[in-house]
Parts: structure tokens; C-alpha cells; sequence
């Protein structure tokens, strides 16, 4: 494969993004409530509007949380009061499996726009006349789905430490985030959400004829997600360091079949025929 034909492809699909506003607008937007507004909301309000602990979180359930909590998770909880405790289990923990859905919009939302958003523009019927092989065209492909993902999801985890750390600094005297079972999750599970949302939008472009409805069929991948988020509220798993290198294992597993099943399915011409 030659890496000048690849670059090529990466960049002509990140540019035909940009005038898709139901493309690039919820890479925004989404991101912004996570990272900024309602991290902002959950450290602030409590001293603004004077909340009880009780109104934020009943005891019960933070005793339940904490009593499940294995010991290498609770030690940034040491010495906090329950309004305290309860921010940094919120902010901390529980809002940590949010982050994987940020590289799996963005990668779905790109490669929908890619493969079938194409198909839709009546564009695609050039590639039949690149010089890229079919192996070039899909690593390009992928790649300019991959790369924005990851960036956007790192860019979004810095902003979110800085306003952790910026806002929180009054209430808890010293910088606190990040806690180490985020790194598994951004440098681990992240990319393999990712290449996952690729591999699974490649499928369901190559049956499915408009950008809309490739994005909506390969956003039900969310779940999984979902599945983490409740899993870790209701107690039933938590993602420490070791929970987070399983999980990003299953997820490396998964990515790395339907990568294979894509690749080993991929053709111009079926991309021309099908939908």
C-alpha cells in the first residue's frame, strides 16, 4: 500500500465533512455538554443553590456504591465530606464509561458520511477510476474516521481535567483528576471503540444507501456503552485499571473481527451496486 495514496483519501473525506453540518455539529456539541456544562453544574450548584446531600444523592445509595467499591478506587475519596464524596464519584468514576461514546459517534458519524454519505452525493463512482487499490481506499477510509475519533475524545479529556481541576481546586484545596483508571480507558478501550465504530459503520454502509440512516442503525453500538454507565451505577462492575484493561480487551477482540469481516467484504463496486 502506498502511504501518499492513503493521505490523499484521509484528507479529501475530512474535507468533504466539513459542509455536513449534521456531520461536524455534534462533535461539537456533545462533547461541550459532557466536558464543560454539566461537569460545571454538578461542582458549582451545590454552593450556588445551597444543596443538601440528600437531595443530590440519598445516603443509601452512596453507602451501596462505597461498599462495593474495591480499594485501589477509594482512596481518592479519603477524607472528603458526602457532598464532596458524591462529586467525585459522579465526576470521577461514574462519568468515565461516558467518554468511549465520544470516539464512537464521531468514528460512526464519519465513516457513515464516508461510505454511504458518498453513495448519497453520487461521488463515489470516481473511485472507480483511482489508481488506489481496494486496500487503499479502505485504510484511507478508516483512517480519516479513526484519527479525528481519538483526537477529539483526548482533546475532550484534557479540557474536562482542566475544568475539574480549575472549578474544583476551591472545594478540594488540590489538583485530584485525573484518578488511574482513566488512562486504561482513554489509551486502551478508546481506540478499540473506535476502530470498532469503523469496522460496524463499513458494514452497515455497504446495505444501507443514505448517511442518516448508516448513522442511525451504527449508533446503536451506544449501548454497549450504556451497558458500562449502568453497570457501574447499579454497583455491578467497576472500571478500576483492571477492569478497564478486560473491557478494553473484549472491545480489541471485537473490533479486530469486524475489521476482518470489513476488509475481507469491501469492494468499490460492491459499494457502487449495493442500496
Amino acid at each position: 500500500m502506498k502511504m501518499r495514496i492513503i493521505i490523499a483519501i484521509v484528507k479529501k473525506d475530512l474535507l468533504e465533512v466539513l459542509p455536513n453540518k449534521g456531520a461536524w455539529l455534534p462533535m461539537i456539541i456533545v462533547p461541550l455538554i459532557f466536558v464543560v456544562i454539566m461537569p460545571l453544574a454538578f461542582l458549582l450548584l451545590p454552593q450556588v443553590v445551597n444543596l443538601s446531600p440528600e437531595e443530590m444523592m440519598p445516603a443509601y445509595q452512596v453507602k451501596g456504591f462505597l461498599a462495593n467499591l474495591p480499594p485501589s478506587m477509594t482512596a481518592a475519596l479519603d477524607g472528603l465530606d458526602q457532598v464532596e464524596t458524591m462529586q467525585v464519584m459522579i465526576l470521577g468514576y461514574f462519568f468515565a464509561p461516558m467518554f468511549l461514546i465520544f470516539p464512537l459517534m464521531i468514528s460512526t458519524i464519519i465513516a457513515s458520511e464516508s461510505f454511504a454519505g458518498e453513495r448519497e452525493r453520487k461521488t463515489i463512482e470516481a473511485l472507480l477510476y483511482t489508481p488506489a487499490s481496494d486496500a487503499e481506499l479502505f485504510t484511507g477510509k478508516a483512517l480519516a474516521a479513526f484519527i479525528p475519533a481519538i483526537l477529539v475524545t483526548w482533546i475532550s479529556f484534557i479540557i474536562y481535567a482542566i475544568v475539574l481541576n480549575t472549578a474544583g481546586f476551591s472545594i478540594y484545596g488540590q489538583v485530584w483528576f485525573p484518578l488511574a483508571s482513566w488512562f486504561p480507558l482513554l489509551f486502551w478501550v478508546t481506540p478499540a471503540v473506535a476502530l470498532m465504530g469503523v469496522a460496524f459503520t463499513v458494514l452497515i454502509s455497504a446495505r444501507n444507501p443514505t448517511f442518516m440512516g448508516s448513522y442511525q442503525t451504527s449508533g446503536s453500538l451506544v449501548i454497549l456503552v450504556l451497558g458500562l454507565v449502568a453497570g457501574q451505577a447499579a454497583g455491578v462492575l467497576y472500571l478500576s485499571v483492571g477492569v478497564g484493561m478486560l473491557v478494553g480487551l473484549f472491545f480489541w477482540l471485537v473490533a479486530g473481527g469486524m475489521t476482518w469481516f470489513s476488509i475481507k467484504n469491501f469492494n468499490r463496486s460492491k459499494l457502487l451496486t449495493t442500496g
